[in-house]
């Protein structure tokens, strides 16, 4: 028997940052220099966004017997999960320092989170998906679980742990069906015989069901919610900015591959699923951050919202829908590193920034850091001219496109609602006064300088929203030909 050499061209960023993972991973062990290991995956994750920008072609590319993709809307998820993986190491820096934490493991789980997000947003067979989730699953768990001595780290990383491995069961048992129904793994294939037609549309339809399931889970949506809170507020500041930023792009292209890529010809059973958990985000995720204290819960909650409106883009099957979406997921990227960033920074010399109250008056004592987490509020609320809006606009525009007039309005109902606890938290900045121990707050030129590039750019792709939406419907051209 002879096997075929695979063409490794499509893979080699997957490759180089596996590579490096290992490199970084011995050297950190030989030399003990964690400073050598933070400079490697800076590096690393340059040069994996380097290769995946000069080995990007128009045309798709499969390779490993067509078990991986390479295409435009790949190439853009996988740059923007380098730049957010970045931006959380950066961000990171100080408060892992303080903290004993600012080891070697923490720069290789990231790594390894990355690379189960590129095999994520590159496979093209359900096998692949599935190996790709529990490579950045499995590095997520022993990233919450990093703080060792902390009783609410452990207790977060064990509910992580039992509630992703009963969603994987659900992704697995769905993916069972639909092999045995299709008899093949293949997403393409599945496609194909789908849109042929099945005599058994009770197991496609069971099938559905687990995996929309599990899927559920992995974004965070209700009710598949549960574990969100409390896993963004028991992990470590720093590795909560990592889990809310950079898997939220490696989720939507899970949907896009499964729902889109595969299930297509069944979009009519999972379009009523994806309406209902979107509903019910929106109205869950909006209604319990009110209740919040802890800004770490409320970013959480406002999560589940935020993933509620990326479905209601995929839901609407329309090639406008799955382009916002694909902005959507950009730009929440965006925001959800710019507001943990700002947590992070704060949380300074041991102590965490993580209520409300911290941030009360932080205008008189940081002006622009208070202005930063203004326009980052503003953005989530959707607001204009910020990013959040016109993100919001460009889903709700589809859905009216596609037919779907009574989500558009539950979406802006819900979307009022929520812009009651973000202008709270502007109201906090400015209104209050600060407390009478609030620490000075020391200055971190590389994180002050990044956080406002990062300000910067959610006001800019605000007003100019264009590139960016021309870049998204330009890679969803070049990836559902």
């Amino acid at each position: 028997m002879t096997f075929p050499i695979p063409d490794l061209y499509p893979a080699l960023p997957e490759l180089f940052v596996l590579t490096m993972a290992c490199v970084i991973l011995l050297a950190e062990a030989l030399t003990k220099d964690r400073y050598l290991a933070y400079g490697m995956t800076l590096f690393t994750l340059l040069g994996a966004a380097a290769i995946t920008a000069f080995t990007s072609v128009p045309q798709v590319q499969t390779t490993f017997s067509g078990q991986f993709v390479d295409d435009a809307m790949g190439d853009v998820l996988k740059l923007m999960a380098y730049l957010a993986a970045m931006a959380s190491v950066v961000y990171s820096r100080r408060y892992l320092e303080e903290r004993q934490l600012f080891r070697g493991e923490f720069f290789v789980l990231a790594l390894f989170a990355v690379l189960g997000m590129m095999v994520m947003i590159s496979a093209n067979h359900l096998l692949v998906l599935y190996v790709g989730l529990e490579v950045l699953s499995l590095s997520l768990y022993a990233l919450v679980a990093l703080q060792r001595d902390s009783a609410r780290a452990t207790e977060a990383a064990m509910k992580y742990f039992v509630l992703g491995a009963l969603a994987s069961g659900l992704l697995l048992y769905g993916m069972s069906m639909i092999y045995g129904l299709t008899g093949s793994l293949s997403l393409p294939e599945i496609a194909t015989i789908l849109q042929a037609g099945v005599k058994d549309k009770v197991i496609l339809a069971f099938g559905l069901v687990f995996l929309v399931a599990g899927l559920g889970f992995k974004l965070g949506v209700a009710p598949f919610h549960m574990w969100v809170p409390d896993i963004y507020q028991g992990a470590p500041t720093a590795v909560t900015l990592f889990i809310g930023s950079a898997p939220k792009l490696a989720a939507f292209a899970f949907a896009m591959r499964l729902l889109v890529d595969g299930l297509q010809p069944a979009v009519g059973d999972w379009q009523g699923m994806l309406a209902v958990m979107a509903v019910l985000s929106l109205a869950i995720g909006n209604l319990a951050a009110i209740m919040q204290s802890n800004i770490k819960r409320m970013l959480a909650y406002s999560t589940i919202s935020h993933m509620g409106f990326l479905l209601l883009g995929i839901l609407s099957g329309t090639f406008a829908g799955y382009t916002a979406g694909l902005f959507y997921a950009i730009a929440y990227v965006l925001m959800s590193l710019g507001s943990f960033g700002i947590v992070v920074y704060l949380s300074q010399n041991g102590q965490e920034a993580e209520n409300l109250e911290d941030f009360k008056g932080l205008n008189s004592r940081h002006p622009w850091l208070a202005a930063l987490m203004a326009i980052l509020m503003f953005s989530m609320a959707g607001i204009p001219p910020f990013v959040g809006f016109y993100a919001k606009l460009s889903i709700l525009q589809s859905l009216v496109g596609a037919g779907f007039l009574w989500l558009a309005v539950v979406a802006v109902m819900f979307s009022l609602i929520g812009a009651f606890y973000y202008l709270r938290v502007v109201k906090i900045l400015y209104f209050d006064a600060p407390k009478a121990d609030a620490p000075a707050i020391r200055t971190a030129m590389d994180m002050q300088a990044l956080l406002s590039a990062n300000g910067v750019a959610v006001l800019v792709l605000g007003i100019l929203p264009q590139p960016l939406i021309t870049l998204c419907t330009y890679a969803m051209q070049m990836s559902l030909q």
